[in-house]
């Protein structure tokens, strides 16, 4: 009934006035239980900040080279620690290293970017999608300056067909690029227990991390503990904790750097670990 008397705007100034004047069933009091509810459903059913994982609509100018072999999928290693991971799928001919200011001093492992080239004689509209896994020191990379070094594959992925050699000649070009989410499609999210873990100094690397693919920070949790213990950064896209001895098994909580966001893998880790180890998840951010 009060819904039924609400056909004049609250922008008219008689609106109190001819609803309290024609409208039997309203009051002041009712007036602002209704306006109450609302508050109340605002309150409750709009989130409080965006969930979304990182995404930049927006390009940004930088330069890029290439390294390595002119097909190859890039160097082994890196800053990151990644290590062979780099051979296969899904990071085969993805990879890439960058300056100091998307390095982040390790804690930029594992982002994605959608690098594209500008020059229209040899330089295709679509980008490659290029994995952060290590970090390019000096020359086109320093003085604050934002450098892509791919791999080949990756540099020629933005050449027309057929002229990714052409591009490649060019050396260094003119790029934009922009963040986007990392899709590991299939793949949960993985723990590498790195070599010269013990029970008192236990390290991990973190693997196959959807959407803002960074790691702010990480905890663990032992068994039959309610606690989680903070784990300290070593380097790259490595975190360790110093304690114990440790009880497994180990549940493992990490905070994305981009955005915030949290997921806790319960039980990851088994009690019998060993170093040198992958465990996988049941879980991801997509």
């Amino acid at each position: 009934m009060i819904f039924g008397c609400f056909y004049s705007s609250s922008a008219d100034p008689h609106f109190t006035y001819i609803m309290a004047t024609h409208c039997p069933y309203f009051s002041f009091t009712k007036f602002y239980s209704v306006a109450a509810l609302v508050v109340i459903f605002w309150v409750f059913m709009v989130p409080a900040g965006p969930l979304r994982h990182v995404v930049d609509t927006h390009w940004y100018p930088a330069t890029a080279t290439w390294y390595g072999s002119p097909e190859g999928d890039g160097s082994t290693g890196g800053a990151c620690g990644y290590g062979d991971m780099v051979d296969v799928r899904p990071f085969r001919a993805r990879v890439g290293a960058v300056s100091p200011i998307l390095f982040k001093n390790g804690e930029g492992c594992g982002a994605c970017y959608k690098v594209k080239c500008l020059d229209r004689s040899v330089c295709s509209r679509r980008a490659a999608t290029v994995i952060i896994t290590d970090e390019c020191p000096g020359g086109y990379c320093s003085g604050g300056r934002v450098h892509f070094d791919l791999s080949g594959a990756a540099f020629g992925h933005m050449a027309v067909s057929g002229y990714g050699g052409s591009l490649r000649d060019r050396g260094v070009i003119s790029v934009i690029y922009r963040r986007t989410p990392c899709k590991y499609h299939g793949k949960n999210i993985a723990f590498h227990v790195n070599e010269g873990s013990t029970p008192y100094w236990l390290s991990l690397l973190v693997e196959f991390e959807d959407g803002d693919g960074d790691v702010g920070s990480m905890h663990i949790r032992e068994a039959k503990s309610k606690q989680w213990l903070k784990m300290t950064h070593l380097w790259g896209a490595n975190w360790a904790i110093i304690g114990g001895p440790l009880q497994g098994p180990f549940s493992v909580k990490l905070t994305t750097l981009s955005t915030g966001r949290t997921l806790s893998a319960r039980d990851v880790i088994p009690g019998n670990w060993s170093p040198k180890a992958t465990y996988t998840s049941r879980l991801n951010f997509f």
